[in-house]
This record gives C-alpha cells, structure tokens and sequence, in this order.
C-alpha cells in the first residue's frame, strides 16, 4: 500500500490535468500509512502541469467583458487555472514538510480532492461553452508564491492559504454577482460551491499556522507580518468578505484591522 506523503508528491508531478484529478480520486487519504518524517529532499517534477496554459504576466492576461459568453468562457478559465494551482499546493504542503501531525498530510490531500472537484465542475462549464483549460493564457501568481516558501512552512501557511486563497472568499460575490447579472447560473452555482469548499480550505490553513506558531512559540500577528515582508506578499485591499473569514477562522482582531483597510480604501 502507498505512503500517503509520496503519493501526494506523485499526484503533483502529474502533468496532464485530468489524470491528476483521477489520481487524487482514486487516493484512499483514511487508508493510507504517513511517514512524518521523511526529507523528499527536491525531486524533479514539481510541479506538473500540462504545456498550456501560456503562461504570462498578470498584466498581460486579457480583460473581457462578462456580459459576452466569450468573457464568460475567459473568466471561468481564469477559475479553472485557480483552481488546478490550488490542487498543486495542497499537494506541495503535504509532501514538502515534515514533522508535522498525521492529520497535517491527511487534511491537505483532502484539499487537493476538494480542488479537483471545483476544477472539474469549471472544465465540464468550459466545455459546454466550446473551451478547454490551456485555450486561454493565465498566469503563475499562485505558483509563483509556493516558490517563494518552499523553506518555510510558516510564511507558506500564512501567504497561501490565509492571504492569497483568502482573496479568494474576498473575490467571489463579486464573481458570483458578474455571473448572475449576465444570467449564467450555471457557473453562479458552481461559484458557490467553490466558495463554501474554500472556507473550509482556508480554515484548515488558519488552524495550521496556528499550530505551527504555537510550536514555534512566536505570535501570529507578527509571523504574518514577518512573512509578508520578507516574500513580498501582495498588499491587502477591499472589500473583504468578512462573514467568510469570520467563518474561516480569522480571529475578530484579525478582523477589525482588516475593516480599517477597507474604510481606508473607501472612496
């Protein structure tokens, strides 16, 4: 029977999409023996991922109009490509550090089988409009942000999935709304899905960082800042969606500061 850590590090070296996601629905993650310990050290590999999409800078994704059913198509293949990183970085954090809990590596490939599933209701949305993920460019912000903490798993919880995946509960009624407006619900729905799943993803990342400070004994407020100084995470900037984080874990301290930046950006 598989380890479940080395077959989280093969799921991630996949590079066409839909294998991975046949791979991680396949995985067994209550089955499956931990190896807490092992150094992996750097395989080749990582991660993989299909030769499109393009990649290219953020600037140079195209913008469309969501009222089209081709700007539609482009902004659910934004998701899409959301969503496949997403998959990889739950995968990453689950072989690359050790020493951490069993429960660690068990919730974080439930993350990546949670991710898999939005990107497959995003392709099979794709599909119905006549596009396939990799038709469109995208970028590698995502990615571009593991690289970055590959060494340290405190900065990758407190950037990951507190920072730029929390943009992501930030983002979604807006997303949501542009969907609606334009009478697609269909992808609505599928919004939804993304973003009561994701609550949960964020949740998870909350409850580590947490654990990870307390082993490390250092504050949590001053871990994040740390992180964000040193990886150069994006600036925060409203309007959050503070229910979802309320929900996800973020403490009310947390929360009155992230509502001064937003009366900060209030016009």
């Amino acid at each position: 029977m598989p380890e479940l850590r080395m077959a989280a590090l093969e799921s991630l070296r996949i590079a066409d999409h839909a294998a991975k996601v046949d791979a991680l629905a396949a995985l067994s993650v209550e089955d499956l023996t931990v190896d807490t310990v092992r150094d992996f050290g750097e395989p080749d590999g990582v991660p993989g991922r299909p030769e499109r999409p393009v990649l290219v800078r953020p600037a140079e994704v195209p913008q469309r109009s969501v009222a089209s059913e081709e700007g539609r198509a482009a902004l659910l293949h934004a998701l899409a490509h959301i969503e496949f990183n997403a998959i990889n970085l739950a995968l990453d954090i689950a072989w690359r550090f050790a020493g951490l809990p069993e429960d660690f590596y068990r919730d974080w490939v439930r993350v990546a089988a949670e991710e898999a599933h939005h990107f497959s209701l995003l392709q099979a949305r794709l599909l119905e409009l006549g596009v396939r993920y990799g038709d469109l460019p995208a970028h590698d912000g995502l990615w571009d942000m593991a690289r970055r903490t590959r060494n340290d798993l405190c900065a990758r919880l407190a950037l990951v999935p507190r920072t730029l995946e929390a943009r992501g509960l930030d983002a979604s009624p807006a997303v949501r709304a542009k969907f609606a407006r334009a009478g697609d619900a269909r992808s609505a729905r599928i919004v939804d899905v993304i973003l009561n799943d994701e609550i949960g993803h964020v949740a998870t990342g909350n409850r580590w960082f947490k654990f990870v400070c307390r082993r490390l004994d250092i504050d949590p407020w001053d871990a994040q800042s740390a992180a964000a100084a040193t990886h150069r995470a994006p600036v925060l900037r409203g309007p959050f969606n503070l229910d979802a984080r309320r929900a996800a874990g973020f403490t009310e301290e947390e929360i009155q500061a992230l509502s001064v930046i937003d009366r900060t950006n209030s016009p």
